[in-house]
């Protein structure tokens, strides 16, 4: 297993859509164990494989257990719901802003092997399922904002989130 880079923003393969996987073989086995590992590396909650450069419709979701979600040729078949707020990238480091994403996902995809399954989850990991979704049809976060925001909105926004929770 090893640490893969993760593209930024402006490269090319951010902006394509991805192919699905068709071998469900050694190699995807060795993306996607790289693809953990990247991400538990990065701090991060999701990443796609055209974040690191391999435009297969492949991507991994950490959920709020810490457990990693491996999705193949996936689809969102449910939505419900709706959450706003803060979302970044891995592909843009640094910047932040307020997203609407539903607040229920349902995922079929495929796992390693193959074999469709479903999933479903709510809150962080609902959000995180779309955005790495969307990264595999060439999207990014930042379409979904009408700004990203400066160091003191993202610190006055954290404050009043932390507030409200209080």
């Amino acid at each position: 297993m090893a640490l893969r880079r993760i593209v930024l923003q402006g490269e090319d393969c951010l902006t394509k859509v991805c192919r699905p996987v068709t071998d469900f073989d050694n190699r995807l086995h060795i993306l996607l164990n790289d693809m953990a590992d990247t991400l538990l590396d990065s701090g991060g909650v999701g990443l796609a494989a055209p974040q690191v450069g391999i435009l297969r419709r492949v991507c991994v979701v950490q959920n709020e257990n810490d457990e990693i979600i491996e999705l193949i040729n996936p689809e969102i078949v449910y939505t419900q719901g709706e959450q706003t707020g803060l979302e970044g990238c891995l592909s843009v480091p640094g910047k932040f802003g307020v997203v609407t994403r539903p607040e229920v996902v349902r995922v079929r995809a495929q796992d390693r092997d193959g074999n469709f399954f479903e999933v479903e989850d709510s809150d962080l990991t609902a959000r995180c399922f779309c955005h790495e979704i969307e990264h595999l049809d060439g999207h990014l976060f930042v379409e979904h904002t009408d700004h990203l925001l400066t160091e003191e909105e993202l610190q006055e926004y954290i404050r009043r989130q932390e507030e409200d929770e209080a």
